[in-house]
């Protein structure tokens, strides 16, 4: 035979497997792909639901739980797998606390450590229980979700979402401590603000009073002078023109030369803090010794409302008080004497 009919010959049978083969491959890419959107996938979509949906998706409140079984601890293994399987269709996956499918489960591997639907069934729900605990820190519901992160440790200790977890929920606890701080902070700066507007108002209006005390003091005192001084005229414009009128004139000098105390630097009281802060008023009655030189001495409370509160700044202003000192035939003399002193804030 030729050899060079042998070749063509076989180049020719190359040339055609060629085209056979990458039809066979794809005729088996086709049969996958239909094989996994026909078969595996809603397969696999079967699971994700009756796991509770899919991981990324947080699992929402739907109805009211049913009461927890009164003995879980009694259960046989199919009454734990039967509760777990309702509680994972009803999405009670890590709530409420001693009714939901971690517990079941995990009570099934202590009763059977292996437990394969067991097993199976923490491994496949975890990344939907780590999106609930996720929710519950996201809501601020930090005691709720340190038992959920504590329930999912429990199914797997060495999962790495925990950590991720756990580092959200420090993070979050602390954002809130700021929080609350700040608030508080904020609260003080506000009363210790209104306590400083209050003592002001106070201090202004005790130097307001003191000044109009002041000037009336000086009013009274320039009204004692100028009676004083009409006085001593109608004293000189009465004096006797014989021997026999002395007598008379005498004893009219005597009584014009006798007065009580007239009240000439008036010093009000300092309003004590504690009362602006406790937003207090009250009086004090006080009776005291005008000395013949003008001084008060001898201070005493004689009644006070409230008591010992204002006692101690009445009887400070009125020791500073000064007078016109009483006379008597001319003389100045001691005397006594007795006021009111009222605290007032408005």
């Amino acid at each position: 035979m030729d050899t060079r009919y042998i070749r063509h010959a076989r180049r020719r049978a190359r040339g055609a497997v060629r085209p056979a083969a990458i039809a066979i491959v794809a005729v088996v890419a086709v049969l996958a792909a239909a094989s996994w959107f026909l078969i595996i996938k809603p397969h696999e979509d079967l699971l994700e639901s009756e796991a509770g949906g899919h991981p990324s998706t947080p699992v929402t409140a739907g109805r009211a739980a049913p009461p927890a079984p009164a003995n879980v601890a009694a259960m046989s293994l199919n009454q734990l797998l039967s509760e777990a399987r309702k509680a994972v269709n009803e999405q009670r996956l890590l709530a409420p606390a001693g009714n939901n499918a971690f517990e079941f489960y995990l009570n099934v591997l202590e009763k059977d450590p292996g437990n394969q639907v067991a097993s199976d069934a923490l491994r496949e729900t975890f990344p939907v229980g780590a999106s609930v605990a996720e929710q519950a820190i996201n809501q601020r519901d930090f005691n709720e979700a340190q038992r959920q992160i504590d329930l999912l440790a429990k199914a797997d200790p060495a999962n790495y979402t925990l950590t991720i977890l756990r580092s959200k929920l420090d993070a979050q606890r602390k954002l809130q401590d700021r929080e609350q701080q700040l608030a508080s902070d904020k609260e003080k700066q506000t009363q210790l603000a209104a306590q400083k507007a209050a003592a002001d108002k106070a201090e202004a209006e005790r130097q307001a009073s003191e000044a109009q005390q002041k000037a009336v003091a000086e009013q009274q005192q320039k009204a004692a002078q100028a009676r004083l001084a009409q006085q001593q005229q109608s004293e000189a414009a009465r004096q006797p023109s014989s021997t026999s009128a002395a007598p008379a004139t005498a004893a009219a000098t005597s009584s014009a030369a006798t007065h009580g105390p007239v009240l000439i630097r008036n010093v009000s009281p300092r309003y004590p803090v504690t009362a602006v802060r406790a937003n207090q008023e009250g009086w004090v009655e006080v009776s005291f010794t005008i000395t013949p030189d003008g001084n008060v001495d001898n201070v005493q409370v004689v009644d006070a409302e409230p008591r010992h509160v204002f006692d101690r700044a009445a009887v400070e202003a009125v020791s500073r008080w000064k007078y016109q000192p009483a006379t008597q035939d001319g003389s100045p003399i001691a005397s006594q004497d007795k006021r009111r002193i009222v605290f007032k804030l408005n």
